[in-house]
């Protein structure tokens, strides 16, 4: 098996996130199961802010870069999170289809 260079296998687990993150946005329609994919896809985002700092020389600015995304982006699932239990206690399902029914 050929030895890839770091930055090289970083970009493939950038991209292999993306794609999996993606496909589960487009796949699923439970709201815990699409909170959980994007999640998926910011962590794609901090590895390529990882990698970004590193092959640039700045590695201290991608990890406090880095640092401040996981804080915030803890708030945001949780918040989804809460969310989406609320909306199961409210209409008895997570199916993001039956949404619509929460105007009355």
């Amino acid at each position: 098996m050929m030895n890839l260079p770091p930055l090289y296998a970083g970009v493939v687990g950038v991209l292999a996130l993306l794609a999996i993150g993606f496909y589960g946005l487009l796949v699923s329609r439970n709201l815990i199961k699409i909170v959980i994919a994007l999640q998926i896809l910011v962590k794609s985002a901090l590895l390529a802010l990882m990698l970004a700092g590193n092959s640039s020389g700045h590695v201290n600015l991608g990890q406090s870069l880095v640092a401040t995304v996981i804080v915030a982006d803890t708030v945001v699932a949780v918040i989804g999170i809460a969310l989406a239990v609320q909306i199961r206690q409210r209409l008895g399902s997570l199916d993001v289809r039956e949404l619509s029914n929460l105007r009355g």
